[in-house]
């Protein structure tokens, strides 16, 4: 393309100038580039933050909050599955461990919201770490089905033994202190989390998860405990998890069995297909649109388990690879005019 007579322009993917030095060199660059990588993020951020103010009214403002519990979740699913290899159907097990957990903490020792979900978070996430630490070395198939007994175990072993509030569960638990702090707290949790596990898989400890899944014999000729870092790796998604529930009984003010519901392992599965498996923004992008989706499709009753199943099957077929992988690609392909 000429410009006059003498000036001659091409084509040039925006992204040429970052690829060629590397994405992490920040001081590197200009403005340009740092508002290249930095803009998706903030919408991102921003996004999430304004969902709240822009939701038409209390029920729709108490969903984008139920979205964040299930992002945690979906964040969880695709950490252990992606960087470490294992496929965890376990969702529901620590959203149980942890609403329980926080539920007792509340109710018997009377502590404020701010201080059962840290509790939970971190103390659920150390049971539920010890109780899968037995099934540690199994992989692919055969993790992923333990992992799915849990929560059917745990519920049945609360009713059988009418434990913990048996059927009725554990009534009474506190609220937070209002419905803005409920929603931004778990808000700011979730971008804690995402942006928390991206750093971490980039770092060294990230290589050796990587590692692990894909050659875990390797790992152990180099004289490293493969046990050691697939269970810090489990303690890091449970805690997300744990988190989770701990959230959801002082948003319901109820804990039961009912948090060890299957809806907690495999809505989290759907969303991280939708949004794409392996991004951990992914994962949020799916929760994003499917549970907004669910509730909308809620006064169908029954059928509803129809729209969604067709809604999943089209994003499979179609989209298989998932919409964050597919906006990054395309993003990534943006040009411009530059001067030959």
């Amino acid at each position: 393309m000429g410009n006059g007579n003498t000036e001659q322009r091409r084509r040039e993917r925006l992204d040429r100038g970052i690829k060629v030095r590397s994405d992490g060199l920040y001081a590197l660059m200009s403005w340009r580039e740092l508002a290249y990588l930095i803009v998706p993020r903030l919408v991102l951020i921003v996004g999430l933050l304004v969902l709240p103010l822009v939701m038409p009214g209390a029920y729709w403002q108490r969903v984008i909050t139920i979205v964040c519990i299930y992002a945690l979740l979906a964040l969880s699913f695709d950490f252990l599955a992606h960087y470490l290899g294992l496929v965890c159907l376990g969702g529901a097990f620590f959203v149980g461990v942890g609403g329980y957990i926080a539920a007792m903490f509340n109710s018997s020792l009377s502590l404020p919201p701010l201080l059962t979900v840290p509790v939970a978070t971190i103390l659920g996430a150390v049971i539920c770490t010890l109780l899968l630490l037995p099934c540690l070395p199994l992989r692919g198939v055969y993790f992923a089905i333990v992992t799915l007994m849990y929560p059917l175990v745990l519920a049945r072993i609360i009713e059988a033994l009418d434990i913990f509030g048996g059927t009725d569960g554990i009534m009474g638990v506190d609220s937070f202190a209002n419905q803005w702090l409920e929603q931004y707290a778990v808000i700011s949790l979730v971008l804690l989390f995402l942006f928390g596990t991206r750093r971490l898989v980039n770092v060294d400890l990230g290589l050796v998860f990587r590692a692990v899944k894909d050659n875990d014999q390797a790992v152990r000729a180099s004289g490293m405990n493969i046990s050691f870092y697939k269970a810090i790796a489990v303690f890091v998604a449970s805690a997300m998890g744990c988190l989770g529930g701990a959230c959801l009984v002082h948003i319901y003010m109820w804990a039961g069995i009912s948090l060890f519901a299957l809806d907690f392992s495999i809505l989290p599965i759907a969303a991280t297909v939708i949004g794409g498996a392996g991004t951990l923004v992914g994962p949020v992008l799916g929760c994003i649109i499917l549970v907004p989706i669910s509730e909308l499709l809620r006064e169908f009753g029954t059928l509803r388990i129809v729209f969604y199943s067709l809604i999943l099957v089209g994003f499979v077929v179609f989209r298989s690879e998932g919409l964050m992988v597919y906006g990054e690609r395309k993003y990534h392909q943006f040009q411009r005019w530059v001067k030959v």
